[in-house]
């Protein structure tokens, strides 16, 4: 399995790694229900077919995806055969609801990555990363950023990178301790990380770990309104716009002409969307979910699956003539 330097002085890691928001199971900003037995033997079973970082984060399930994450990698070394990614930054408003504001507070930052590696049974969290900037306390960005400098030099954190921050926010943070990673949305319905984030990433040195490169599932070719509209009740996608009315035709659409290009190409939908995204000029890896151990299989083979010029020129012709998703 391929793999990519994720900064210069960082690790090599797969162009694919596990993505663990729907184990988190139920709950506000869940997925629905999800068997705990089957999200450890999906972790494993990525594993053990070569990918050697897993993602997850405090607020999934409101830390019960770190707690399967770290039942799941038991057998494992981690920080060597296998490393920890892992966020911080998005709280209950009161302890056990599901309302979450953001938080990075240099206490709070201190005392979730002290409950994350408890939760991951971890002596250290190899890459420590804020969800999203802090629009709540009105914390200054440089004093949380400070915050993760600190905890690299304490040794509970081996580097550090942001989520869904802009460019301004890179530059602040870069100023004062540089920002190994930055995690932005990418996929082909929702494109705008290539238009100024990821080049910035690539004239500073800092790794891109793009999410949602399969667009929350809608890029596997198993959704249609039949199934959109029987989602359980507590299954975020169930109200999104991206999944609902006109913009759920039109990207429905896109999804069958790209399968069409997957099937030309002998590789599945799910593979195909993700190579995309490994195709973007400064894209290091991308994390990519699943809640069974067959569902590994669907994107496995983006790792080795190089698009040609061609090929990028007709997936870039179908979202124009579909009008899907977003730049």
């Amino acid at each position: 399995m391929k793999r990519r330097r994720l900064v210069a002085q960082g690790p090599d890691i797969t162009t694919v790694g596990f993505g663990t928001w729907a184990i988190g199971g139920p709950w506000k900003f869940g997925w629905g229900p999800q068997d705990d037995d089957e999200s450890v033997a999906a972790i494993r079973y990525a594993i053990d077919s070569g990918i050697n970082w897993v993602d997850t984060a405090a607020v999934y399930g409101l830390g019960h995806s770190e707690e399967v994450t770290g039942r799941a990698l038991e057998p494992y070394r981690a920080g060597d055969e296998v490393f920890i990614f892992t966020k911080c930054g998005r709280v209950p408003v009161t302890p056990g609801s599901e309302d979450i504001v953001s938080d990075l507070t240099p206490a709070a930052i201190r005392h979730e990555c002290d409950q994350s590696l408890k939760r991951l049974n971890a002596g250290r969290i190899d890459l420590y990363q804020f969800h999203w900037p802090d629009g709540n306390t009105g914390t200054p960005l440089e004093d949380s950023w400070s915050t993760m400098a600190e905890l690299v030099q304490e040794g509970k954190v081996r580097w550090t990178g942001v989520s869904n921050f802009d460019v301004g926010q890179l530059e602040r943070c870069e100023a004062i301790h540089h920002v190994d990673s930055l995690q932005p949305p990418l996929s082909l319905m929702n494109r705008s990380a290539r238009n100024g984030l990821i080049p910035w990433c690539a004239e500073h040195g800092t790794g891109v770990i793009v999410y949602s490169p399969m667009a929350s599932g809608l890029l596997t070719g198993k959704f249609d309104g039949d199934r959109v509209e029987a989602l359980p009740d507590d299954d975020w996608r169930k109200s999104s716009p991206t999944f609902q009315g006109p913009r759920l035709s039109a990207n429905l659409e896109l999804v069958d002409r790209l399968g069409a290009l997957a099937e030309r190409l002998g590789t599945t939908l799910p593979a195909l969307a993700v190579a995309w995204t490994l195709a973007i000029p400064g894209v290091s890896a991308a994390i990519v979910g699943a809640r069974r151990p067959d569902q590994v299989d669907g994107w496995l083979p983006a790792s080795d699956l190089d698009l040609s010029d061609e090929d990028l020129t007709e997936i870039e012709a179908a979202v124009t003539d579909t009008g899907a998703g977003s730049e």
